[in-house]
């Protein structure tokens, strides 16, 4: 079982980070995610995720927190605003810092393009302030460099689901549509999945991610971050217009 933030006594996390100072916080939304996937997928994904990465590193283990930038557009989707969104993230950071963290992994399940942009520039505001932080942000199958696993309500997140809480996919009640607007599917259709699939998935995204915080340097996660930034330049360039709000409902425009 991880150690888990909210339940420990002050001597206890003191001893924890005497140990090994690094703490995993999970990150979710409550989104659309067509009539399929339940709307808190990314969150009981991360937080999934983050126990076993926990587990594994001995790291201390944070609560999901549910705030995040740009879900999918839709009645039934919650977010916050960008700017408090920033200062949240930073907050979460640098209290983490003022603790005794020194090594903090965010773990998001929801990576829209402005939700995760965000994160890394707090990642590295972070990193800036704090003398020897090292703060690792991106989706629990990121680090395994393919951009077409990170989907959406398609193949590749219902199998991570089928692998976690398979009570909760809904494939018999999936509508079929052309249209990603309709359906919110961005990738291949979520009949693809299987539980043996997103099993093997996490199991890779767990390695990577544990040799990742194991192994990489300040500077090793600036030019990371450089690069997830030039994934994401086209998307900036043709959407973003001082607002990621405007930018998502820009972007989702061209699903219909």
């Amino acid at each position: 079982m991880p150690m888990r933030y909210a339940e420990m006594t002050p001597r206890e996390l003191g001893q924890a980070w005497s140990r090994f100072p690094c703490a995993v916080a999970p990150w979710g939304a409550l989104e659309w995610h067509g009539s399929h996937l339940p709307l808190g997928l990314d969150g009981i994904v991360a937080d999934r995720f983050s126990e076993s990465l926990a587990e594994n590193l001995g790291a201390v283990l944070l609560p999901c927190c549910w705030m995040p930038v740009t879900p999918l557009p839709h009645r039934h989707s919650l977010a916050v605003r960008t700017d408090t969104f920033q200062r949240l993230i930073d907050d979460v950071l640098s209290g983490l810092y003022a603790s005794g963290a020194r090594t903090i992994a965010v773990v998001t399940g929801h990576y829209a393009q402005g939700h995760v942009i965000e994160l890394y520039e707090a990642a590295l505001r972070a990193m800036e302030d704090f003398e020897g932080l090292r703060v690792f942000a991106g989706s629990p199958l990121e680090p395994l460099g393919n951009e077409d696993l990170l989907d959406h309500a398609g193949r590749y997140e219902t199998s991570q689901l089928l692998a976690m809480r398979p009570d909760l996919v809904r494939l018999d009640q999936f509508e079929t549509s052309a249209s990603a607007s309709d359906n919110a599917v961005l990738g291949d259709a979520p009949q693809a999945a299987s539980a043996e699939e997103g099993e093997a998935l996490l199991t890779s995204g767990l390695e990577r991610w544990t040799t990742w915080i194991s192994s990489s340097s300040p500077v090793d996660l600036e030019k990371h971050y450089k690069q997830r930034f030039d994934v994401y330049q086209e998307y900036v360039d043709e959407f973003y217009e001082g607002s990621w709000e405007s930018a998502i409902e820009a972007w989702w425009k061209t699903k219909a």
